[in-house]
Parts: C-alpha cells; sequence; structure tokens
C-alpha cells in the first residue's frame, strides 16, 4: 500500500471509529428493563428511559422518577485471510461500559418533562500491534455523550405527544502503522505509527406519540432525526525515519451522519401480569453515501517519490451504505415484585462488502437477551438483563475490498440498573 494511500484510508477510518459490535456504529442498549425484552419498547416507554425510546411514553406515568445504570460489553472479534498460509488474528479482548441516566416529571394537568443522558455511539476496537491488518487498524476509540431534555404532553385519555432536543458531544482516537524509509528509496523495516485524535459537537432531534386505543393495548412511534457531527482533529505520525520531514502532522476535519432511525411497536397486555410487544426500527444508514476529509498539505517530497505533498487530503471514499432494519419481539412476566423477561432481536447489516474492514466488521445478526426486574422498596427497583450477540460470518473478497477475509464477531452484554419513583 502506498503512502499516499495509507494516509487516505487512515483519516476515512478515523470517522468510523465505532462500535463493532451493533449494527452499522449504533448502539442500542439506553434501559435495563427494555433490554431484557429485546429493546422492544416504544409502544411501553413505561420509565425514564422513555425520554431516549419514545418522549410520548412520559405523559402516561406519574411523579418522578430516577434511573441510573450502565451495560458492560464485551466483544470478540476473529480475523483469518483468504489463504491457508494466512495466520487468524484475534482482537485484543476489552471490556466496555456505556452508561445512562434519566429523570422525568409527570405533572397532573399532562405535561412531563424528563432530561437523559447516554452514549449511542462508541466502544472501539483494538489489534495486535504486528497483526497482518495494522496497515488498516490497530487501535481506535469513540465516546459520545447525548444530553437529551424533552417534553411530552397527554392531550387526552389515550393520545400524547412528545419532543425533545439532544446536545452531542464526541470523541474519537485512532491510530495505525504506516510504511516508512529509512533512506530514500529503501523501505524500512520498521513501520511508523500514524494517531489521531479529534472532537465534534452537534444538536439532534427526537419525537414520538403513544396512543393506547384500549387499557390492554398500545400503540408507538418515535423518530430521531439525522444528525451530521464535524469532527475537528490533530494527525501526528512518529518513527516515520527518513520520511519524518514530510509528515508534520496538522489540523484535519471531517463530517459523519449519525443516521435518523424511526421506531414503531405495538404491545399487548395479555392478561395483568404478562406484556408482550413487536417493534420495527428502520435506520436511514444510506446517508453514509461518502466521507471527505481535508487536512493540512506537507512540504513536496523529493522527487523520487513524486515531487508531491506525501501529507495530502485524500480523494472522497465512497462508503454508499443502505437503509437497513432491526426486528424486536420480547415480553414481560411479573409474579408481585417480580419481573421476568426476554426478548429476540434481527438486525441486518447496512454495510456493503466493499466497506467492510477490521475497524468497523459488520454483518447480520441474531441476539437473545433474558432479563428480570425486582421491587426493592415501594419505590425502589433494581434491573438486571443478559444480551448475546450472535453474528454471521462475513466473508469479503479481493475482488471488492482491499482487505479480503473473513471475520467472526460475537458479543456478551450485562447490563443493571437503579430505578427511583416518587
Amino acid at each position: 500500500m502506498s503512502l499516499t494511500k495509507s494516509l487516505a484510508v487512515f483519516l476515512v477510518l478515523v470517522v468510523c471509529t465505532y462500535a463493532s459490535f451493533a449494527g452499522g456504529y449504533q448502539l442500542n442498549e439506553h434501559g435495563v428493563r427494555a433490554m431484557g425484552m429485546g429493546g422492544a419498547f416504544v409502544a411501553q416507554a413505561a420509565d425514564a428511559s422513555a425520554v431516549f425510546f419514545n418522549p410520548a411514553g412520559l405523559a402516561f406515568q406519574k411523579g418522578w422518577r430516577i434511573q441510573v445504570g450502565s451495560v458492560l460489553i464485551s466483544p470478540s472479534v476473529e480475523f483469518t485471510g483468504p489463504t491457508p498460509l494466512t495466520t487468524v488474528s484475534s482482537m485484543v479482548r476489552q471490556n466496555f461500559l456505556p452508561s445512562h441516566a434519566y429523570i422525568s416529571y409527570a405533572m397532573s394537568n399532562g405535561f412531563a418533562f424528563g432530561v437523559g443522558i447516554f452514549t449511542p455511539y462508541g466502544l472501539g476496537t483494538e489489534w495486535p500491534t504486528e497483526w497482518v491488518g495494522r496497515k488498516v487498524a490497530v487501535k481506535s476509540e469513540l465516546k459520545t455523550i447525548y444530553v437529551n431534555p424533552t417534553i411530552s404532553y397527554r392531550v387526552s385519555d389515550n393520545f400524547s405527544l412528545g419532543l425533545g432536543i439532544s446536545y452531542v458531544w464526541g470523541n474519537v482516537r485512532l491510530s495505525y502503522r504506516v510504511p516508512t524509509y529509512s533512506s530514500i528509496p529503501v523501505l524500512a523495516e520498521n513501520d511508523g505509527t500514524a494517531s489521531l485524535e479529534g472532537d465534534g459537537t452537534a444538536f439532534n432531534v427526537n419525537a414520538g406519540l403513544m396512543y393506547k386505543p384500549t387499557d390492554d393495548l398500545s400503540i408507538g412511534l418515535s423518530y430521531r432525526l439525522k444528525t451530521d457531527v464535524k469532527f475537528d482533529g490533530k494527525a501526528t505520525f512518529s518513527n516515520m525515519q527518513a520520511l519524518a520531514p514530510f509528515f508534520p502532522g496538522g489540523r484535519g476535519n471531517t463530517t459523519l451522519p449519525m443516521p435518523g432511525n424511526l421506531y414503531a411497536g405495538i404491545a399487548y397486555k395479555v392478561n395483568p401480569a404478562f406484556t408482550m410487544e413487536a417493534d420495527f426500527q428502520y435506520v436511514q444508514w444510506s446517508s453514509y453515501d461518502e466521507t471527505i476529509v481535508t487536512l493540512e498539505s506537507g512540504p513536496a517530497a523529493p522527487p523520487a517519490l513524486g515531487g508531491q505533498p506525501l501529507q495530502k487530503s485524500p480523494d472522497p471514499l465512497m462508503r454508499d451504505w443502505e437503509d437497513t432494519y432491526l426486528i424486536r419481539v420480547g415480553g414481560e412476566y411479573r409474579f408481585d415484585k417480580l419481573a421476568l423477561r426476554a426478548g429476540y432481536i434481527f438486525d441486518r447489516t447496512p454495510q456493503p462488502d466493499k466497506s467492510v474492514d477490521p475497524v468497523l466488521p459488520d454483518a447480520n445478526r441474531n441476539e437473545f437477551t433474558i432479563g428480570f426486574g425486582y421491587e426493592l422498596t415501594q419505590n425502589l427497583t433494581v434491573d438486571g438483563v443478559y444480551h448475546h450477540i450472535f453474528s454471521s460470518n462475513r466473508t469479503v473478497s479481493a475482488s471488492v475490498n482491499p482487505f479480503p477475509g473473513t471475520y467472526k464477531v460475537a458479543a456478551s452484554l450485562f447490563g443493571i440498573s437503579i430505578g427511583y419513583q416518587f
């Protein structure tokens, strides 16, 4: 891979350093009770996490509600090259702990208010320093925080509306290895290292409605708008040896879409103890059609290397992701103070073969959840969940992808939250 091409790949991948353990680079684990039912919660939205799932649900609640929780995510990724001689590489084992917190208050006049803090995009990947794909990615991290105040109004006894606005902050870090020269034109035995860190902010809007035609039936609809986040950062290059003068680093920026999400669900109370829900989530991933990166140009290279700057803005990278969907079904059965939950998710990947890489290896997923809730006191509740992701093996060929091979991805998630109402 040429130096110019390597730099282009590096800069483009910096905006892709997101969770390779959720569809695309999106996380959906923002409420432990909801997770226990496979995330099928938009038609119930029966606790403070309604701020995320469907703000219209707040208006059907009573009084103050506070909810705080975390989800431990333990992923594994294995890569096998296209030939028998290629060794199998395993991603360095890491654990991540995205958290969420909500507070809401429902008034007697039909109005309700809430604020949520959650992390819809995050995690990262880390591969061994000398693995076969080190010139594509070694370590990548993303942290995001959404602060989402909302308002809801119960228009009638069976119909409500909700609206929220989020402040979005994100931080991204990436490093990978770069081929270099010990002396021009002699290739160096050891690679250099490229690193980048950037920050971005934006605003987001979400809205929802809820209709309860009977006491046992509830219909929910919510939508979170697409948001473009501009990341501004700094690239640095180390151990570049003879090429150090031509890679001074500098400022760069790019914009990444957080796609629009449409959620629709229907919940039915089979009897006073047993509730079931089915949801459909449509994700507008086609907004991620290309990546454009700008970077300060470095000095011109010597004639032996073409005489042009090696450090410069790369050409746009076409991603061509596709709109996709998730299907969620789940249920909850209550035994006095104890609630047992289970759910299933089918998550269809939006990623075409040409866009699969070791930073974001994605495939169709089947996911299963089991969970519980227990009322410790009249006001205090604890919820727990176990969530396992089974991903289809994803093989990409050299005819469509410059880094061919097969990815095997799996993840286990454990969540716990505490809720208090008064």
